[in-house]
């Protein structure tokens, strides 16, 4: 294999699709546990993995920008920042901008009009320059939950794309340099958060740090840097070996089976450096279902493979449709809490991706068929 001209990482669609199922699943408990409904799977660990699934989101993310720069770079001598920009402008704005205007214009009129017993815990003239520069997780933090909450990591990737072309284009000869830099940057900023009073950092600050996962993207970053100039090696190693795949992959599902639990009995979850750990865990998963030659598990699958393209559009409508199914499930009986769970995850799943694929056909491809 030419680890420098690969054009498609097999499975990794897959593990899209099943990280934006992990958010589906954590949102939507959490809505059935704030209404008071009996809620199936909120105690079960492995449902809970909503924030560790938008951590692998940002480690993948950081692995196919960096490795398609690295690409660019070899075949170009120089990264097209402005080509960039367009393409990442055409693939996300439409659908972030179409889920702002939604949840900033039509749900509140349709509240309005249909005299819902709802409160908007913001209105639009508050919020516009929040979501216009990228920023939408301070909404959260300034007014609490809202339709739009998933937004704030579209907001994170963008600010990072915004300033990662031109840094790889300016660092090109010393990119190794550069993908460490940012990640101890970050380690030592949060390092300081947690050992320093309270009072040392605004609150904004704080929740910038928190949210703005660039240790997780440069952490992928440094996988597709090691896969694109040391591959044969890198996939020969130890730690690839069906053996340590076994045992390093158990370890995974054990942590994903079981976090809860961990993270309230070891001090290493409450540590600064806990992000990073896990963002590692996920590249490595990544390389170990995607590149290794000799992989013992493989995720590629023509179905998963669609709804892994679709995913955007399943991370970005869930909220929407988990909000309406829920007000619906409130309206009918069924038998046992079993039968009403069950209807109440076919329902979500089953809408929101025919939405998404909806979405993904007569909305979104047409920006990107320009891009």
């Amino acid at each position: 294999m030419d680890f420098q001209a690969i054009k498609y990482f097999k499975s990794l669609n897959s593990l899209r699709f099943f990280a934006a199922a992990f958010v589906l699943i954590g949102h939507s408990e959490a809505l059935r546990f704030q209404k008071g409904i009996n809620s199936n799977l909120h105690d079960w660990s492995f449902f809970n993995n909503g924030q560790n699934a938008v951590l692998f989101f940002f480690v993948l993310s950081g692995f196919l920008i960096t490795y398609l720069l690295l690409k660019e770079l070899k075949e170009k001598q120089k990264v097209a920042i402005k080509k960039f920009y367009i393409k990442r402008v055409r693939r996300i704005w439409p659908l972030y901008f179409l889920l702002v205007f939604i949840g900033c214009i039509v749900q509140p009129w349709l509240i309005d009009y249909l005299n819902i017993p709802y409160k908007m815990p913001y209105t639009f003239g508050e919020t516009w320059y929040y979501f216009v520069f990228f920023v939408p997780g301070l909404v959260t933090l300034f007014y609490g939950s809202h339709l739009l909450e998933p937004l704030w990591s579209i907001g994170v990737e963008e600010v990072f794309y915004l300033i990662w072309a031109p840094l790889v284009q300016l660092f090109r000869k010393h990119l190794l340099q550069l993908l460490i830099a940012v990640i101890g940057i970050k380690l030592i900023l949060l390092f300081l958060l947690q050992f320093l009073p309270k009072q040392s950092f605004p609150p904004v600050t704080s929740h910038l740090i928190h949210t703005m996962k660039f240790e997780a993207m440069a952490i992928g970053g440094l996988g597709a840097y090691l896969l694109f100039y040391f591959g044969k090696r890198l996939t020969k190693h130890f730690f690839f070996k069906p053996f340590s795949q076994v045992l390093i992959l158990s370890l995974i599902a054990i942590y994903l089976g079981a976090h809860l639990t961990i993270n309230d009995k070891l001090p290493i979850e409450k540590q600064f450096f806990a992000t990073s750990i896990k963002s590692v865990f996920f590249l490595y998963l990544m390389l170990a279902i995607s590149v290794i030659p000799h992989k013992i598990v493989s995720l590629e699958n023509r179905a998963f493979n669609y709804l892994g393209e679709i995913s955007y559009g399943i991370y970005m409508f869930h909220l929407l449709v988990a909000t309406l199914v829920l007000d619906f499930m409130g309206k009918i009986e069924t038998a046992s809490p079993f039968l009403n769970g069950l209807l109440f995850y076919f329902l979500i799943f089953g809408f929101t991706i025919l939405l998404s694929a909806f979405s993904k056909r007569y909305f979104e491809r047409i920006f990107m068929k320009k891009a």
